[in-house]
């Protein structure tokens, strides 16, 4: 008897704690209700109310019958927090020639969270052997990042017009700088309905704007090319003219000195070579970025570049498509040599401090011993003589990409 007293009391306790968790209500039947409409009501499913009840799936409902309902066990619109995933740890052994750099773009994260990680300061020397904690896939710069501003929907002001006698759709709207369309839809004016004079309207007010100015613009530009372009012949069917003379005089000459020498113009004087205005074109470009920032990873999102992101994007402009990365780009094009560096040249570095003899950093040259690049250490695109002694001494060749 003990033992069935001692059973009986451990059931009791259950059904405590299980109606303690969730709590119940008695509901009474009426008449049309459904079990959906009672589960619903008191925020649970039927499946829940079912169970409560020992109901069988299809089971009819009598009138007047109560049955235990439990409450609030279901919310549809109540929103679940995401937790935040943890970025994967994992443990690098420094090796020979690596750096910071090249240990976190291997495991796709940033130089500033493995400094973090292991207590870092900026330009402390990295020692073979050291184990650091590497985070791994925080960084992807050519994933897109959705936009999650929304534009904000512009207030449309309106203006009470009364119509005057000789006033039409038309010039309500041009005075108010909006549409016949506009005015129509604010008034619920149907196509060709008549006005009549001293009625109110809602007029919408700067809805409407003409470009005047940029049609100008464009005009005068034309204008300004057809008279360069008309001078340009001129000035070529002169230069011809001489040329042709001069060629002539020579040409006598040669006969009285019998051939001694050839003549030393030639038409092809005249034209300049599209090459020179492929390269001027380029500098235009990579100059009109000077003091962008410097980002590790950038290709110009934002107007942020790293240095072989700011060559390739300078490139791309200009319609050709070189590698992404400084070593690649400097086994691309035709090698050419220090002393025949021309306007446009990629030049190539090795910058790292212990000088491995591997290229990592890239530029382009702007003539005079100068050339513009990304720079890390000013953090920002500068522009250097290639004859300082840092740049000097890690130049390690140049390519022109075609």
């Amino acid at each position: 008897m003990k033992k069935i007293y001692a059973l009986l009391f451990t059931l009791a306790l259950s059904t405590l704690v299980v109606q303690a968790a969730t709590k119940t209500t008695k509901h009474k039947i009426k008449s049309g209700e459904t079990l959906y409409t009672i589960a619903h009501a008191n925020h649970t499913t039927i499946a829940e109310v079912q169970k409560a009840n020992g109901l069988k799936k299809g089971e009819t409902l009598k009138v007047g019958r109560v049955l235990t309902v439990p409450q609030n066990t279901y919310f549809p619109n109540k929103k679940t927090t995401k937790k935040k995933a943890t970025p994967k740890i994992v443990k690098h052994s420094i090796k020979s020639g690596e750096t910071l750099f090249t240990i976190a773009r291997k495991h796709h994260t940033t130089i500033e969270e493995v400094r973090t990680k292991n207590g870092l300061k900026k330009g402390e020397v990295l020692k073979l052997g050291r184990i650091l904690k590497v985070p791994q896939n925080t960084y992807f710069p050519d994933k897109k990042v959705a936009n999650k501003t929304e534009k904000k929907k512009v207030r449309t002001l309106f203006a009470k017009h009364k119509i005057k006698n000789g006033e039409t759709l038309f010039s309500i709207a041009r005075k108010h700088h909006s549409t016949v369309k506009e005015v129509q839809k604010a008034n619920s004016l149907k196509k060709g309905e008549t006005l009549k004079i001293g009625r109110v309207l809602k007029v919408p007010t700067n809805t409407y704007s003409v470009p005047k100015t940029k049609l100008a613009k464009k005009t005068t530009s034309k204008k300004k090319k057809v008279k360069v372009a008309k001078h340009t012949k001129k000035s070529n069917k002169k230069l011809v003219a001489s040329l042709s003379k001069l060629e002539t005089i020579t040409l006598e000459k040669e006969k009285i000195t019998t051939k001694k020498k050839s003549s030393s113009f030639s038409l092809s004087d005249i034209f300049v070579s599209t090459k020179n205005t492929k390269s001027a074109k380029i500098t235009s470009v990579a100059k009109k970025k000077l003091g962008r920032r410097y980002v590790w990873g950038a290709t110009g999102t934002k107007n942020t570049f790293d240095c072989s992101g700011f060559t390739k994007y300078v490139y791309k402009k200009n319609g050709i498509n070189i590698p992404r990365t400084s070593i690649n780009q400097s086994k691309y094009g035709k090698y050419v040599s220090r002393k025949d560096l021309k306007k446009g040249d990629l030049i190539f570095f090795d910058t790292s401090k212990q000088r491995k003899g591997y290229v990592n950093h890239v530029g382009i040259y702007l003539g005079n011993g100068k050339f513009i690049h990304a720079s890390s250490a000013k953090k920002k695109v500068v522009i250097t003589s290639l004859n300082k002694n840092f740049y000097s001494k890690r130049y390690k060749g140049a390519r022109r990409p075609s």
